[in-house]
């Protein structure tokens, strides 16, 4: 396949059997579920050929086998979101939605996307790799308390700990390397947290996130009703600009495209610090890309249906 120009599509005829991915293995599972079946909902009330398909349950050969055209990828995590089904995707000559190869596999390790954002002059917080506890006083020395640790590959806030405490650290160390042997930390950042989606090389409206959890976690993300959301996110219209900006030199710079989401903190200067990339965000009823749609005047079904206008920018072998 090859990198197209971005189409618009006017008749659902012109998706042809679209596969929605859905489910697969990782700790994310749960979340897959409800975006693909969202998406799968929302593109049949447009009138697209869609089906569910769960790479968990069948081979992916089976897409060739029942004829399908292309693919809306909802999986979520290693294995959905990390280029490997893109990959698959790609060898089986399957258009699809979103990020390829390299983008999806790059911003699924949010070191590698920290080290290319500050790379192309976008900031990101400070940081310690913890490989094991002989890391450990280095890292406080480097980063202070309070700190956050992390798996670097792992998405939706799994394996993420607060660690106060110096005695601590260990267990949260552990906690992340149950995910992902790459653990890393980065210094508590108490400012507003902010996400900025992209779709079609566009900067969507930011929403401004207040949880009363510890930090944005798997819960709040997902399942609580007292996370609060603000979009318009109440930014001046320069700061909002700036971080739009900053948004799409991120994904350029990591290799994101089609559409995602770039979360970032503000520090205590007022400065966006660059947290991660999301490849393939949420499209649950929680979810913040829908919520920034709206703002524009896309609603979900639009949206679906625009994101999966991105499969076009590969070509069917």
């Amino acid at each position: 396949m090859h990198a197209g120009r971005m189409t618009e599509v006017t008749d659902a005829i012109a998706f042809g059997r679209v596969a929605v991915l859905l489910g697969g293995a990782s700790t994310e599972r749960e979340i897959s579920l409800l975006s693909g079946n969202a998406v799968l909902a929302a593109l049949l009330r447009r009138g697209v050929d869609a089906h569910a398909f769960d790479p968990r349950e069948r081979p992916l050969t089976d897409l060739l086998a029942e004829g399908f055209d292309r693919a809306w990828i909802a999986l979520h995590g290693p294995g959905g979101e990390d280029g490997t089904v893109q990959g698959a995707l790609e060898c089986l000559g399957i258009p699809y939605t979103g990020s390829g190869v390299l983008g999806s596999a790059v911003c699924m390790d949010k070191l590698r996307t920290k080290r290319l954002a500050a790379a192309v002059g976008v900031a990101t917080a400070d940081y310690a790799v913890l490989r094991g506890p002989g890391d450990f006083a280095g890292a406080i020395a480097r980063l202070g308390l309070p700190m956050i640790v992390k798996p670097a590959t792992q998405g939706s806030s799994v394996g993420m700990s607060k660690v106060e405490r110096a005695e601590d650290l260990h267990d949260a160390w552990q906690a992340a390397a149950v995910h992902e042997p790459v653990v890393f930390a980065e210094p508590w950042i108490t400012g507003a947290e902010y996400t900025v989606a992209m779709l079609k090389g566009r900067a969507l409206p930011s929403i401004r996130i207040e949880t009363p959890k510890v930090f944005y976690d798997y819960e709040a993300k997902y399942f609580r009703s007292d996370t609060r959301y603000f979009c318009p996110s109440g930014l001046a219209a320069d700061a909002e600009a700036r971080l739009g900006a900053l948004a799409a030199a991120a994904f350029d710079a990591c290799g994101a495209g089609g559409w995602g989401r770039a979360d970032f903190m503000m520090d205590g200067a007022g400065q966006p610090l660059l947290l991660e990339i999301n490849t393939v965000p949420g499209m649950t009823d929680h979810s913040l890309v829908p919520m920034a749609s709206r703002a524009v005047g896309m609603d979900f079904d639009e949206l679906a249906w625009r994101v999966l206008e991105t499969s076009f920018a590969r070509t069917r072998r």
